[in-house]
C-alpha cells in the first residue's frame, strides 16, 4: 500500500462545512480504484484472521469502507445511521460535534448474537464524539468493539482518548 499516494489523493477543502474547518474529502481517493482497492486489501489482511463477526460503519463515509471490507471478509455489515433513517426499533445516542450536535441510531437487532466481535469503521477521527457514540450503540446491542478503523486520524485533536477501545488509522496527521 502506497501511503504517500493515498495521502496525496485526499483533497483538503478549507472552511467547510464552516469557517475554520478543513474538510478531508475522500471522494478523490475513492475515484482512484487502485488506491481504494489498496486500502480495502490492506484492511482485509489486518482483520481476516481476528475472528471479526461484523463490520459496523458510521453514516455515510464509513459505509463505503465498511461495506467493502465486510464483503471481502464475507461477514455482515451493520449501518449506524443518522436519526430517523432506520425503519425498525432503534437505540439512539446524541452527541456534540466540532460544529454542532447530532444523533446516531442502530437497529436493536443489528447483531445476531450477543458478544459479537465488531470492527467499527469511519473515514476520519477528529474529536471522537461520533465514534464514541457509535461504540455506545454497539455496546447497547450487546456486541463488543474489537477495534475502530479510521482512514484518517487527526492526532492533534486526541479523539482516540475518548473511545476506550483500540484504534487503527492509515493516515495520522499531527496538525
Amino acid at each position: 500500500m502506497d501511503i504517500e499516494k493515498i495521502r496525496e489523493a485526499i483533497r483538503v477543502v478549507p472552511d467547510f462545512p464552516k469557517e475554520g474547518i478543513n474538510f478531508m474529502d475522500i471522494t478523490t481517493l475513492l475515484n482512484r480504484g487502485e488506491l481504494f482497492q489498496q486500502v480495502i486489501n490492506h484492511l482485509y489482511e489486518r482483520y481476516r484472521d481476528r475472528g471479526i463477526e461484523y463490520i459496523a460503519g458510521i453514516e455515510s463515509r464509513g459505509f463505503i469502507f465498511g461495506a467493502s471490507l465486510a464483503t471481502k471478509l464475507g461477514i455482515g455489515f451493520v449501518p449506524i445511521r443518522k436519526k430517523g433513517k432506520l425503519p425498525a426499533d432503534t437505540y439512539s445516542v446524541s452527541y456534540d460535534l466540532e460544529y454542532g450536535s447530532d444523533t446516531l441510531e442502530i437497529h436493536k437487532d443489528a447483531f445476531h448474537n450477543r458478544d459479537a466481535k465488531v470492527v467499527l469503521v469511519d473515514d476520519l477521527l477528529a474529536t471522537g464524539g461520533t465514534a464514541s457514540s457509535a461504540i455506545k450503540l454497539i455496546e447497547k446491542c450487546g456486541a463488543k468493539v474489537d477495534e475502530v478503523f479510521f482512514l484518517i486520524n487527526l492526532k492533534f485533536l486526541k479523539g482516540e482518548e475518548k473511545l476506550g477501545v483500540p484504534t487503527y488509522s492509515i493516515l495520522e496527521l499531527e496538525e
